[in-house]
C-alpha cells in the first residue's frame, strides 16, 4: 500500500493511488429531504443539522444535475487545469426518495465525462433493496462512495442528538454495503456533549471491527438556527479550543486501524453561520497545527490536502 511517504492513508493518497491524479469534489444538491425532518421520523432533524442539510456548500439545487457540476467545477478552476472530479450529493439524505429520482440523478451524473466516481451522503435507514441494487449497477459503471452519519456509537448521546436509528441499523447497512463493493465512509462528531474523550476514542474503535474503507472526523460545530444552538445558549458547555482538538484528533489517529482511508481531519461551518468554535473558520491554521503536532510528537504527518 502506497502512502506516498506518509505513515497514515490520507483521501488524497488514496486517490492518487486509485486514480493515478489529484481528484477534487464537486457539492451537488439533488433537492432531497430527511425522513428526520418530515415527519417520518422526526421533524426537527439532527439537533445539530443546518437549515441546508449539512450541504451548506454546495451548489444551487435549482440547476440541473449538469449544471451543478460546471458550476462546482468553475469554483476550483484556479486549482486545477486538466483535472477530475467526484460528483458528491451532500446536502441531507440522498437516498431517500423515489427510486426513478435516484436513478436519473446519479445516473446523469456518474455519465458526465468529467466524472470519475460517484459519493452519496445518506442515512443507514435509508438503504431498502431496490437501492441498494441501484448502488450496485452504478458502482459497476464507475466508482461509489457511500457515506454514513454515525457521529457516535453511544445510545445516549445518540438519542440526545436525535439520531433516528439504532447502532444495529447501521451494522446492517455497512455490511449490506460491503456486499455490493462500493465504498463505505463513516462520519463522526468529536466534541458531543456529555461525551469524554474515551467515549469518543471507543467510538474510533469500533470502526476498526467493521469492513469500511474510510472515515471523516469533524469537531462539533454549533450553527445558528439549530436547536443545539439554543441548547447551548440554554446550556453551555465545553468545546474544543485548537489545541484540545489537534490533541484528540492525534488520538483517534493512533487508534484508528492503518488501512482505513482519512478523509477529513476537521469540519466547516458556514461563516455567517457559525457560532463556536470560531477558530475553526481558518481551516489552513487548523490543518497547519495537525501537521506541527503530528511532527513534533513524530506522528502521522501528511500534506493534509482533503476534499470536503
Amino acid at each position: 500500500m502506497d502512502w506516498h511517504g506518509k505513515r497514515f492513508y490520507s483521501f488524497d493518497s488514496f486517490l492518487k493511488n486509485y486514480f493515478g491524479e489529484k481528484v477534487y469534489k464537486v457539492s451537488l444538491d439533488g433537492g432531497f429531504t430527511c425522513p428526520n425532518r418530515d415527519g417520518t421520523i422526526g421533524n426537527g432533524g439532527c439537533i445539530f443539522c443546518s437549515e441546508g442539510g449539512s450541504g451548506d456548500f454546495a451548489c444551487d439545487r435549482s440547476l440541473s444535475i449538469t449544471d451543478q457540476i460546471s458550476q462546482g467545477i468553475s469554483r476550483v478552476s484556479k486549482k486545477i487545469e486538466h483535472g477530475k472530479y467526484i460528483a458528491y450529493f451532500q446536502a441531507f439524505t440522498n437516498t431517500y426518495g423515489p427510486l426513478e429520482k435516484l436513478e436519473h440523478l446519479f445516473t446523469e451524473a456518474i455519465l458526465d465525462s468529467r466524472i470519475i466516481a460517484l459519493a452519496i451522503g445518506t442515512r443507514p435507514d435509508c438503504l431498502p433493496p431496490q437501492v441498494l441494487s441501484l448502488l450496485s449497477r452504478l458502482n459497476k459503471i464507475k466508482p461509489v462512495f457511500v457515506e454514513l452519519g454515525l457521529q457516535t456509537i453511544h445510545e445516549t448521546t445518540a438519542k440526545f442528538i436525535r439520531r433516528g436509528y439504532s447502532l444495529s441499523c447501521f451494522e446492517k447497512a455497512v455490511s449490506n454495503l460491503h456486499e455490493i463493493g462500493v465504498f463505505t465512509v463513516i462520519h463522526l462528531i468529536l466534541g458531543l456533549p456529555g461525551e469524554t474523550e474515551d467515549m469518543m476514542l471507543d467510538s474510533v474503535r469500533y470502526l476498526n471491527m467493521l469492513p469500511i474503507h474510510g472515515v471523516k472526523f469533524s469537531m462539533l460545530h454549533i450553527l445558528k438556527h439549530t436547536d443545539l444552538a439554543d441548547y447551548y445558549e440554554a446550556h453551555p458547555f465545553p468545546v474544543f479550543t485548537l489545541d484540545s482538538y489537534v490533541e484528540l484528533l492525534l488520538q483517534c489517529i493512533e487508534t484508528l486501524r492503518k488501512d482505513i482511508v482519512i478523509h477529513r481531519l476537521t469540519g466547516d461551518g458556514p461563516k455567517d453561520l457559525l457560532i463556536a468554535p470560531m477558530w475553526s473558520l481558518n481551516k489552513r491554521k487548523v490543518l497547519n497545527e495537525i501537521a506541527h503536532q503530528m511532527k513534533i510528537k513524530n506522528l502521522h504527518q501528511g500534506d493534509l490536502y482533503f476534499n470536503l
